[in-house]
């Protein structure tokens, strides 16, 4: 593992993992910036794990993904000063003005996000709206009715698993080392490697059931973790149309300013909405970053209604 930052007073820390193909390449460019100054803000560690957690030849690998079940394991024995940690997939974008992700945090509690309840938007509606766009504009073999549409019951009863209260996107988990990095490692060992998975292998279900029936959980708000996929079918719509997908600067301008209304922004997915943050050059420059400052401490600012008078551009 790299440390970028060490923790602080706190403990707290960021972290993720970002080993094969090119996702340490592409963290490292299109988000880190955003991270580090996420990180300076609230004096939180920031930590790497550049290589696996696990022996690829062993009987409990799997999918990358649930090597994130190991990262408590690996940083009490690395980094003993780490207390609480953060973690989030390489494609999470972060305004770094954002509130600490840890203000309120209970440690004997797994920290998550809904993806399914406390929206701004109406979840049923969204994911309509997502279906129709991708079918119409994207590939007509993409179906209108699908496993998008699973309920809690059909998603738990496909895994074999008893049915939990919510879903979360486990691109984002909470959690303290002393309390839950031996009880992570057991999830992880748990399951052989031919686990089956509606997400081909993946994590997410069965990481679910473990923590949510584990009984100790922590909802955050939606915000820090919005899903770029939601939030472009329910706001930029017209991006689904093919001619407009290649059009980088809205894109990016689009991106941005979702970051202005969410804390953490999650490119979770494998359609190609779910790619567009690889186009890279968010918030660059210091003049982004200033702007961003200013919009919060004027959100900050009380107002007081008073009449000024007409004004007109």
């Amino acid at each position: 593992m790299k440390v970028y930052k060490e923790p602080g007073a706190s403990g707290h820390i960021l972290t993720t993992i970002a080993t094969g193909g090119n996702f340490l390449q592409l963290w490292d460019s299109h988000a880190r910036r955003g991270w580090e100054e996420y990180c300076h803000r609230h004096d939180l560690g920031l930590i790497v794990f550049e290589e696996d957690l696990a022996a690829p030849d062993g009987e409990a690998w799997k999918k990358v993904h649930w090597q994130k079940m190991l990262m408590g394991e690996q940083l009490a024995l690395h980094a003993p000063k780490v207390t609480n940690v953060c973690y989030l997939d390489t494609d999470i974008l972060i305004n770094p003005t954002s509130p600490n992700v840890f203000d309120g945090y209970r440690p004997n509690c797994i920290g998550l996000t809904s993806l399914r309840k406390n929206l701004p938007f109406p979840y049923d509606d969204v994911l309509r709206r997502m279906a129709f766009l991708r079918h119409t504009l994207y590939d007509s073999k993409y179906p209108l009715d699908s496993a998008l549409f699973m309920s809690l019951e059909q998603l738990y009863g496909y895994h074999g698993l008893a049915v939990q209260p919510d879903e979360a996107c486990t691109g984002l988990i909470l959690f303290n080392v002393a309390n839950h990095a031996e009880l992570m490692r057991s999830w992880f060992y748990k399951y052989d490697s031919d686990v089956q998975s509606i997400t081909n292998g993946g994590e997410q279900t069965h990481l679910n059931y473990e923590i949510q029936s584990h009984g100790k959980v922590m909802w955050l708000d939606y915000r820090f973790q919005a899903i770029w996929a939601f939030e472009m079918a329910w706001k930029y719509p017209f991006f689904y149309e093919a001619g407009r997908r290649d059009d980088v600067e809205l894109i990016r301008d689009c991106i941005e300013a979702s970051l202005y209304q969410n804390h953490f922004l999650h490119f979770a997915g494998s359609w190609h909405e779910s790619q567009m943050w690889k186009q890279g050059g968010f918030l660059e420059g210091e003049a982004a970053i200033k702007a961003l400052r200013e919009y919060k401490a004027y959100r900050d600012t009380p107002v007081t209604g008073n009449p000024i008078g007409m004004v007109k551009p």
